[in-house]
């Protein structure tokens, strides 16, 4: 039976449906609802909640709670996801599981609390120190939130990394008809690695410290290794009215969503107009683009950004076609007739 639920609010339901066992994070708009909603389902669960002191703290919990095999999550919004680099890097290195929730807000700085896309690059790019990558997963909908909130925990579990899911304060704040799978408890691997007590067997110990130089790159190839399975098993990526598309729109998240309605407008025009829309930005599907290169008149890039997306189509399409951008920032949320009239400058 569908429910209609705040974005937020279904982010922190389809963690506990997912089987969260423990939840730090710290309030931030627009996300902390999600914070406001845990504590109060958790206890109730006999679950963990802690409002932590800082983004960085509740991090640094995270890495904790993951190094026991539990499943755990935080969500924050961007500079918060900012200050929890150093922790994510740590994390990635150590080779445990947990989910992240980022809901953009508009920056540099502390910018303002409305709808964003420029952590594009921090969220896909590695973010903190080192060489490594993060299953990025981008929502549209309410209900896209929730099926890879839930699918983002069996991935991390799957990779031994940090998962992340990235949405905007637009998808964290409308309310829409949802779906959730039955409480239950989840399937879960083994995790012989965790930390749980050594009376009874050999120790483990979870560190990002590697001293000497072979000892790291061991560690490190082990990680890429890990990436280079990501890469080839976790593309994800939605298509709208692409049969005969000429101009195709490439967009994600709420953009996404805007242009759909552009496009059904374009296409009502005579105008062949397609979306192409990436799901996981990383690993970011260019060999579908690439594809789609090959048919496409030109593309048309849309975020609510000053173009960050915009590099990764240019290399999937290995800019061999024109390639337009439009983009708002601050916050700002663009219309689909204006998407529409950027089509049309296209023609």
């Amino acid at each position: 039976m569908k429910v209609l639920m705040k974005g937020n609010e279904a982010i922190a339901e389809a963690a506990i449906r997912a089987g969260c066992d423990a939840y730090f994070g710290y309030p931030i708009t627009p996300q902390t609802e999600v914070l406001e909603y845990m504590s109060r389902r958790m206890p109730d669960l006999g679950r963990v909640f802690v409002q932590a002191e800082s983004e960085l703290g509740a991090a640094n919990m995270v890495y904790g709670a993951a190094c026991t095999g539990v499943r755990v999550m935080t969500t924050t919004s961007s500079p918060g996801y900012s200050l929890m680099q150093e922790a994510i890097s740590y994390i990635a290195m150590s080779f445990v599981p947990c989910v992240i929730v980022n809901i953009m807000r508009g920056g540099p700085g502390l910018g303002n609390i409305q709808p964003a896309q420029g952590d594009y690059f921090q969220m896909t790019k590695g973010g903190g120190h080192g060489d490594y990558h993060l299953i990025v997963l981008a929502p549209s909908t309410v209900q896209e939130t929730v099926d890879l909130v839930i699918e983002a925990f069996d991935l991390a579990d799957k990779y031994c990394q940090p998962v992340t899911v990235i949405a905007d304060g637009l998808i964290g704040q409308i309310m829409e008809p949802v779906d959730f799978p039955q409480l239950k408890e989840p399937e879960r691997p083994e995790r012989p690695w965790a930390l749980t007590g050594a009376r009874d067997r050999k120790k483990n110990i979870i560190t990002s410290l590697f001293l000497g130089a072979q000892n790291l790159e061991r560690e490190n190839i082990r990680l890429q290794e890990i990436i280079t399975e990501i890469r080839a098993n976790e593309v994800r990526y939605a298509e709208y009215m692409m049969d005969g598309a000429e101009i195709v729109v490439v967009a994600y998240g709420t953009a996404g969503r805007i242009v759909q309605t552009a496009v059904k407008q374009a296409r009502a025009e005579g105008i062949p107009a397609g979306l192409f829309r990436p799901i996981s930005m990383f690993p970011f599907p260019y060999e579908r683009l690439g594809e789609i290169k090959d048919t496409a008149r030109q593309f048309l890039v849309v975020e609510l950004s000053a173009g960050q997306m915009i590099e990764d189509v240019r290399l999937a399409t290995h800019c061999s076609k024109p390639i337009a951008f439009f983009g708002k920032l601050g916050g700002i949320v663009p219309l689909p007739e204006e998407i529409l009239d950027e089509i049309k400058k296209l023609l």
